[in-house]
């Protein structure tokens, strides 16, 4: 058994997400009733969307990187907990002895639900279980026990479709992408953070006017206001803070009008990646409906996919570079903060895409939203830095140096992994018990509740799941 999951484990890490998950899309269809030849395009045209994606993606993670390093530097702050990005945590969570048991233990839950009637969607995600490891991982070095470890894997999974179903009325009718959702905890974690915040702002007289939106900038400036040239003001904006010193005039001239030029082709590029992607998967939504409907009547049935998918509204892009400054201030004048961003700095727009369906693409509300969630980010990291560290050890990674411990954004920022290793650190066995009774009786309150859950995560559709 040991042998088939190592080998399982080593076919997910060698193929990546990009070859996987059109392999995954391809069975599930035919499974689904589409006929072959159907599937095989519509999956190979998700796997070339996603590298579509994945390639824009790199293009602004590597030009926001290297403006946040220089950022960085600039400050001359030195911290002694350091985040090592969220491919670092991801060889960790498959590493560790969580890692080995993550993907069966991530589809178990899935299907066990969809036949429970409890969720509606289908996580074909699989890459990305690394996320229920990573906390599982977590939960194995607070304990010391597998045991605990693999429970909290579980009841991460069940969460991640929790939230996947509860916002996706909203994602598919903002993002315009049909029969999705997003089982992404990364991205999906926020949702009741910007509820909250969301319904602070309405009450404050004038605040809740406020109403900074793509759309509204580009009606008022015209073609100022459009995202390409948006991002290329944003991209010239940063490109200035983090360059004014990188050396002579021509030198620093050049950083800066190559970030606005990389961030104004990723605001075109990105939307017209997510096109494709759409057109990859309304075959296999069809046929998941078709095969939903033969059987169980009117039951939806929802393809789970990366959150990788939301990064293409301007109004998350737009929100997300604006919170990178903001993230290094506030890791300068957080009293107590002993983390530096370094590495993650480049996927907050992961953090923050999932607001834009609920604030209606409201990027001044985005971006509160996201200092928020960034602030209270940062004492979740303090406090999760030990045993992320010592799973990390525990896994074989190999320790920068001058740092005393690590994190990471994703998932090291999370209030899931924190609300979870508090509550079994604790009450123990009972702290488990009582998640798993919470996350049952949440779903159970959903199902019941479908119409007003997904009205809170910003939908506007009146028809009930």
């Amino acid at each position: 058994m040991d042998s088939f999951l190592t080998g399982l484990k080593a076919a997910v890490d060698t193929l990546g997400a990009t070859v996987l998950l059109p392999i995954v899309i391809f069975i599930i269809a035919v499974v689904l009733g589409a006929k072959v030849g159907r599937a095989f395009r519509a999956a190979v045209t998700i796997g070339v969307a996603f590298i579509g994606i994945n390639l824009v993606l790199g293009l602004m993670l590597n030009s926001i990187g290297d403006v946040a390093k220089a950022i960085v530097t600039n400050t001359g702050i030195h911290r002694d907990i350091v985040d090592v990005g969220w491919p670092s945590a991801a060889a960790i969570a498959f590493g560790s002895s969580v890692g080995l048991w993550v993907i069966p233990i991530g589809i178990a839950v899935n299907v066990a639900l969809l036949l429970l009637r409890l969720t509606r969607t289908l996580n074909v995600d699989v890459w990305n279980f690394w996320h229920f490891a990573f906390v599982g991982s977590l939960a194995t070095a607070a304990t010391g026990s597998l045991g605990y470890g693999l429970a909290v894997a579980a009841l991460v999974a069940a969460l991640a479709l929790l939230f996947a179903d509860w916002s996706a009325r909203a994602v598919q009718q903002f993002y315009g992408i049909p029969g999705v959702s997003v089982p992404h905890l990364a991205s999906a974690q926020i949702l009741p953070i910007a509820i909250v915040l969301n319904w602070v702002i309405d009450r404050i007289p004038g605040i809740n006017k406020i109403n900074i939106s793509t759309e509204t900038i580009e009606k008022r400036f015209g073609v100022f206001g459009e995202p390409v040239v948006l991002g290329l003001i944003i991209g010239l904006v940063l490109g200035a803070i983090a360059y004014y010193n990188a050396g002579d005039f021509g030198t620093v001239l050049s950083k800066v009008l190559t970030t606005g030029m990389t961030l104004a082709a990723v605001m075109l590029l990105l939307p017209r990646m997510v096109k494709v992607l759409m057109e990859g998967l309304l075959p296999v939504s069809d046929a998941a409906q078709e095969f939903v409907r033969k059987r169980t009547g009117d039951r939806e049935l929802l393809v789970g996919l990366d959150s990788a998918i939301l990064i293409g509204h301007p109004a998350a892009i737009s929100s997300s570079l604006i919170l990178v400054p903001i993230a290094i201030i506030l890791s300068v004048i957080l009293p107590g903060n002993r983390v530096i961003l370094f590495a993650d700095l480049a996927v907050i727009p992961f953090i923050v895409a999932m607001t834009a369906p609920l604030l209606k693409g409201n990027v001044f509300r985005m971006v509160v939203v996201g200092t928020v969630t960034l602030a209270l980010g940062f004492y979740v990291a303090n406090a999760l830095a030990p045993l992320f560290t010592s799973a990390a050890i525990s896994s074989g990674f190999k320790m920068p140096e001058n740092a005393v411990q690590i994190t990471s954004v994703v998932d090291g920022f999370l209030w899931v992994p924190y609300v979870i290793i508090e509550a079994i650190q604790g009450l123990g066995i009972a702290g488990l018990g009582l998640l798993a009774v919470v996350i049952a009786a949440v779903f159970v309150l959903y199902r019941r509740n479908t119409l007003a859950w997904e009205r809170a995560a910003g939908a506007e559709d009146e028809q009930s799941a």
